[in-house]
């Protein structure tokens, strides 16, 4: 069986984003990836009952993902609305989906308070950034998927290529 990806639907240019837009990543072996059928997309923010647009969130007080499952920390918007229920709820939908379609790796887009694998923001809406990451990332960690942040195509394609 082709192992499966399940990449963010921002990096394959949907508008989903907080701002309305996507952020397309082009790489050869995303297309490559397209072509064997091996990509799933999801925007976890979205599986969560989010719109879009949609006020900028952060995680809070420069925690993480595993904080905000832990029960330790909140997803907050710029205007003070607690959004937490909806990006665990986004990323458990994510999670199912992605067990559903058999993916063993996913690709997102870092910096995300959901998909940030390397970093995320540090939740003072300051354009601060600190190692961690996002919930859905956080999850899809301990249910063993492995994580990629759009900067790490190569080093997926690498692992993808050896199996």
């Amino acid at each position: 069986m082709t192992p499966k990806i399940l990449i963010s639907a921002c990096l394959l240019g949907h508008a989903v984003r907080y701002d309305g837009s996507g952020k397309p990543l082009r790489h050869p072996a995303i297309d490559r990836w397209r072509e064997e059928g091996r990509l799933v997309t999801i925007c976890p923010e979205l599986a969560g009952g989010m719109s879009v647009p949609r006020p900028p969130a952060e995680i809070e007080n420069g925690m993480t993902g595993a904080d905000v499952l832990a029960g330790r920390a909140r997803v907050m918007e710029v205007t003070g609305g607690d959004v937490t229920a909806e990006f665990i709820a986004g990323a458990r939908a994510a999670l199912a989906f992605a067990q559903g379609h058999g993916c063993t790796h996913a690709l997102l887009i870092d910096g995300s308070p959901s998909c940030g694998s390397g970093f995320i923001y540090d939740g003072a809406f300051s354009g601060r950034k600190h190692a961690g990451n996002g919930v859905t990332a956080a999850l899809f960690e301990n249910a063993g998927i492995a994580v990629f942040s759009h900067t790490q195509v190569d080093a997926l394609d690498a692992l993808i290529v050896a199996d």
